[in-house]
């Protein structure tokens, strides 16, 4: 799909106020609602916005280590029963198949270093992986960084595909801006 620098800017807008109203933001970009109301529903339908619901903060949980974990999976078994079996363990936060010379990477959140290997053995004894290798996180400068990449889309202009992924972070009963 093709996104635009109006489109950009009302993005922008709702990630810097999620709570800002569609008229509000109309107002703002000097636009008519129904303008902004279309093009919300439109990158929405798209998957340019891929959700609406809070972002929670693992650490304000007391979640306070983050660490990446590379998996290699017994070859017996599929990414599916893999990936099942990791979705069991709520601490594994992500998980992404790579290349390279493991299968899949996961980020990890955990209490402490010995809730960390407490986590680790959970991921071991589930008989998926065959393998592990851990880095822990000792600061994070910035993540979920997807702005830079909806402005380079707007300033070339040029139409993008859905993608690979359909990945859906929007939160039961939310319907975006406005909403409730």
């Amino acid at each position: 799909m093709t996104v635009d620098t109006l489109d950009a800017r009302l993005v922008r807008l709702f990630t810097d106020d999620p709570r800002m109203s569609v008229l509000e933001a109309s107002r703002v970009l000097g636009v008519a609602r129904a303008t902004v109301q279309a093009r919300l529903d439109r990158m929405q339908r798209d998957g340019v916005i891929a959700g609406w619901g809070p972002r929670i903060d693992p650490a304000a949980l007391g979640y306070d280590v983050v660490a990446y974990c590379s998996l290699t999976i017994a070859q017996n078994r599929g990414h599916s029963a893999v990936v099942q079996a990791l979705e069991q363990i709520p601490e594994i936060q992500e998980v992404h198949t790579v290349s390279g010379e493991s299968d899949l990477l996961a980020r990890v959140a955990a209490r402490s270093n010995s809730d960390l290997q407490r986590v680790l053995d959970s991921i071991v004894a589930t008989g998926t992986i065959m393998r592990s290798s851990s880095v822990i996180v000792l600061n994070t400068h910035f993540e979920h960084r997807t702005l830079p990449l909806l402005d380079a889309a707007a300033a070339d202009g040029a139409p993008r595909g859905r993608g690979a992924r359909a990945v859906r972070a929007a939160s039961p009963g939310t319907d975006g801006p406005g909403a409730g």
